[in-house]
């Protein structure tokens, strides 16, 4: 395997454990960092997080990860993928997917 390639999926993989870990904390989730899909919704008959908890799950992703979060972006909550999508996106100081 390409060294490049095996460095940007050990650094997707770390970031997504932090996601599922953070979410886990901050809302208190009955779960296991392996138990949560990276494609489950954050929203709606997913996990059901409202507005409070989207702020702390923001709020979260700022801390762990250095990075900002525009307040009109909620669309990274999509699911856990979305939320490793745009944090990969702002290190890497490329276009952040919408």
């Amino acid at each position: 395997m390409d060294p490049q390639l095996k460095q940007q999926i050990e650094e997707r993989d770390a970031v997504l454990r932090t996601i599922k870990e953070d979410l886990i904390t901050r809302l208190n989730l009955p779960y296991e960092p392996e138990d949560l899909h990276e494609d489950i919704s954050l929203l709606g008959s997913g996990l059901g997080i409202d507005s409070l908890d989207a702020l702390e799950v923001i709020l979260g992703i700022e801390r762990s990860f250095g990075v900002k979060v525009a307040d009109d972006n909620i669309s990274i909550l999509r699911s856990v993928n979305s939320i490793a999508d745009y944090v990969l996106a702002e290190r890497a100081g490329g276009e952040v997917p919408q």
